[in-house]
């Protein structure tokens, strides 16, 4: 979808000051909610692409005036509630309950040994999307793709600054979970993953990128469209 979370490729925002160090967490809050997010996924609340489909059905200036984890909060409580786990009602009368009440102390959960399994795996090894099909692979290294003029409705990995713009594959990865179908609420549907590289030129415009610059991108198959290396030359 397009919305303000979709930020490559714009200006204005100023330098990026990344910290040398930066803790994984600031609040404790924030340490919990990590966790919380985890079982959330293991509960089937959402998987990864829906999760962050929660995030960018934000209001566009709360996204902008909140925190990282406060987005994940968000997508957990959208989720939740869409799906049946939360009353709001409740989540209401508790949120003014602890308002109201800042030093009562917190409900306690003992997790599951499973759980605590299943989060110390996902943390230390992560969980990898690749999934088998029989789809044929359309495209190999050196071939020109264009990435196609669209806008997909609902959750999509196809950012704005790269619609339409020629590039050429230089790897192919294998094929994982579709982000457009699986982050809609809908299957898997595994799709053929490839990285490719455009020309800084083609991106930002002669006139504006550095030169001998160039930037690349993962692209699901239906993302990309074949183009002729004449038309390339002229692209």
């Amino acid at each position: 979808m397009n919305g303000v979370h979709d930020l490559g490729g714009m200006d204005g925002f100023g330098a990026i000051d990344a910290p040398p160090f930066e803790p994984p967490f600031e609040a404790e809050w924030q340490r919990t909610m990590a966790a919380m997010q985890l079982a959330c996924f293991r509960g089937g609340w959402f998987v990864i692409d829906s999760f962050r489909h929660g995030i960018e059905l934000m209001d566009p200036a709360t996204y902008l005036t909140t925190s990282y984890y406060e987005h994940w909060l968000h997508s957990i409580e959208h989720h939740g509630v869409s799906k049946g786990h939360i009353d709001p009602d409740e989540l209401d009368r508790r949120t003014q309950y602890y308002l109201e009440n800042p030093e009562e102390p917190l409900p306690e959960h003992q997790a599951s040994p499973e759980l605590v399994a299943f989060v110390d795996a996902v943390v230390t090894h992560g969980a990898s999307a690749q999934r088998p099909t029989d789809t044929p692979q359309r495209f190999v290294v050196g071939d020109l793709v264009r990435v196609r003029d669209e806008s997909p409705a609902g959750h999509t990995r196809l950012a704005r600054y790269v619609r339409g713009k020629v590039g050429t594959v230089i790897a192919y990865r294998g094929s994982f979970v579709f982000p457009d179908s699986a982050g809609n609420d809908g299957e898997e549907d595994p799709q053929h993953l490839y990285t490719i590289q455009i020309d800084g030129a083609a991106l930002w415009g002669p006139k504006n990128a550095e030169l001998r610059t160039s930037s690349t991108f993962d692209a699901w198959d239906p993302y990309l469209e074949v183009v002729n290396h004449q038309e390339g030359a002229r692209s």
